[in-house]
């Protein structure tokens, strides 16, 4: 039977290496796992061929490190064949652009920063194919997340509040800020197919964050059923309190016996305008990463465990997503009942 179920992908992943500024002659590394979408493969290496560059396609063993499921989680530290290979880490480095098609990619591993530092640019894709071209980025959303992250740097304090309970004050002061925009065009640029946002790494946050229902925990990529209260100091969550869903998370704070678990990480919001809140019911868990909760537009998405700038590798990770909260960054509001507020 002739196997034609990359067909359709090859004019989205065209695009989007389009948007990452390939160029002729350039060198591309399809990275993957015997896991990963074989059509996903196949699209990028016939993409890059349409471009006009070099293309190697380079299959490693899976399994990983992590003593923790971490399949579509973006928890994991990566492949242990690529982590314990220099032989694989130098094709990396030596290329202009990987497209990272593994099940779990490289995002907490500090191999990746390696890679970045030589002028690779990483494209990491994982998600299902609708949700790819549903949310196909444009060349109009660098401008949006930059400004985003302008703001966050010039900014002093960060208040976000909500009629759910939600009041947390983040102190942004030499906070490191970054964005995500769904391609990458910068020598040395990560980036993840789709994603819109912007988020930065606070050291200390004091308040109150309320989990409303119909709030998305994820790496669980599971909707909240009843209201989570979480009592923040220094950064630190002190107490977690409410009914099955609380007593979820407090159990696995718990389980994880991870010193940094009950620490906040990365926090920001979504700009991606075209993400559906209800995707993830739509899926099996093991087919998306919940990248439409992380990126939608008008969220407060929040994490727990590996904080870069304070030097804390963790696998208890987080992401928590919000809806119908108001971020503040001193005094211009750029997310307003969960609304996404643009000049």
């Amino acid at each position: 039977m002739t196997q034609l179920t990359s067909a359709d992908l090859v004019q989205a992943f065209t695009d989007e290496l389009r948007l990452c500024k390939l160029e002729p002659g350039e060198h591309v590394v399809v990275l993957s796992e015997p896991s990963s979408r074989q059509d996903y493969v196949a699209a990028s290496f016939a993409a890059a061929k349409a471009c006009g560059a070099h293309v190697i396609a380079a299959t490693v063993p899976g399994g990983n490190p992590d003593p923790v499921p971490s399949t579509h989680t973006g928890a994991g530290p990566g492949l242990s064949s690529v982590l314990q290979d220099t032989v694989a880490q130098q094709l990396l480095k030596q290329a202009d652009l990987v497209l990272d098609l593994t099940r779990e990619g490289f995002i907490h591993a500090p191999i990746q920063d390696e890679i970045l530092q030589g002028g690779t640019r990483i494209l990491f894709v994982c998600d299902a194919p609708d949700v790819l071209v549903r949310n196909m980025p444009t060349a109009a959303d660098k401008p949006r997340v930059l400004s985003g992250q302008q703001l966050v740097h010039d900014s002093s304090t960060m208040r976000v509040t909500s009629a759910a309970g939600t009041d947390l004050t983040v102190d942004l002061t030499n906070v490191r800020c970054d964005y995500q925009v769904g391609f990458t065009d910068d020598p040395g640029r990560w980036d993840h197919w789709p994603s819109t946002m912007v988020l930065c790494w606070p050291e200390i946050s004091d308040g109150q964050i309320v989990i409303a229902p119909g709030d998305i925990l994820l790496p669980f990529k599971e909707y909240v059923r009843e209201p989570v209260t979480l009592t923040v100091s220094g950064g630190h969550i002190e107490r977690v309190s409410g009914g099955a869903d609380a007593n979820m998370l407090e159990t696995y704070f718990a389980d994880s016996d991870d010193k940094w678990a009950r620490y906040l990480s990365h926090m920001g919001w979504g700009l991606m305008k075209t993400a559906d809140w209800f995707a993830q019911a739509m899926y099996a868990k093991h087919e998306v990463m919940g990248m439409e909760a992380r990126a939608f537009a008008g969220n407060f998405l929040w994490s727990t465990g590996p904080h870069p700038v304070l030097h804390r590798d963790s696998y208890a990770h987080l992401d928590i997503a919000m809806r119908g909260c108001t971020v503040t960054l001193d005094d211009t509001t750029v997310v307003a009942d969960g609304t996404l507020v643009e000049s």
